[in-house]
């Protein structure tokens, strides 16, 4: 086992330190980890699936972190392809909240939201994928005499 050292928020510690309470935990290292762990696993699991899907990321960032506002929108014209729609909220004088409606294929989706995550100042990110079947139109006939495509 190795010793590492990070650095976390006090608001993101006291919230760990209240579920470590709250579930037993003998101290932060065996919470972290199994946080961590599933974490990886979720990641796993969304990167396994593969095909077309829909996804909202959503994520709180610093408003006023160095250029992070430039850097996003450099990523988001990187990928016009992938983003429908943004909606920005301002909850406080120095966090917005974004979410963002996104098409493509899983993998794409899935880098590209683990990039705007990753990104310095963005202080809380969670992207959710829906598959949406093997990319064909599908053909739907009602009792009122037209289609839908």
């Amino acid at each position: 086992m190795q010793r590492i050292t990070i650095t976390i928020e006090d608001d993101l510690l006291a919230e760990i330190d209240a579920a470590a309470e709250a579930r037993g935990y003998q101290n932060r290292s065996e919470i972290i980890r199994d946080l961590a762990r599933a974490g990886l696993q979720q990641s796993s699991e969304d990167t396994a699936q593969g095909g077309p899907c829909v996804a909202g990321l959503v994520y709180v960032y610093d408003h006023a972190a160095r250029d992070l506002s430039k850097r996003l929108v450099q990523e988001f014209h990187g990928h016009h392809d992938l983003a429908l729609a943004t909606l920005h909220v301002h909850l406080d004088d120095s966090n917005c909240m974004e979410m963002t409606a996104l098409r493509g294929d899983a993998t794409e989706v899935r880098h590209f939201a683990d990039h705007i995550i990753a990104e310095r100042g963005v202080r809380y990110g969670r992207v959710v994928m829906i598959p949406t079947g093997d990319g064909k139109p599908k053909v739907r006939k009602h009792g009122h005499g037209h289609r839908h495509e």
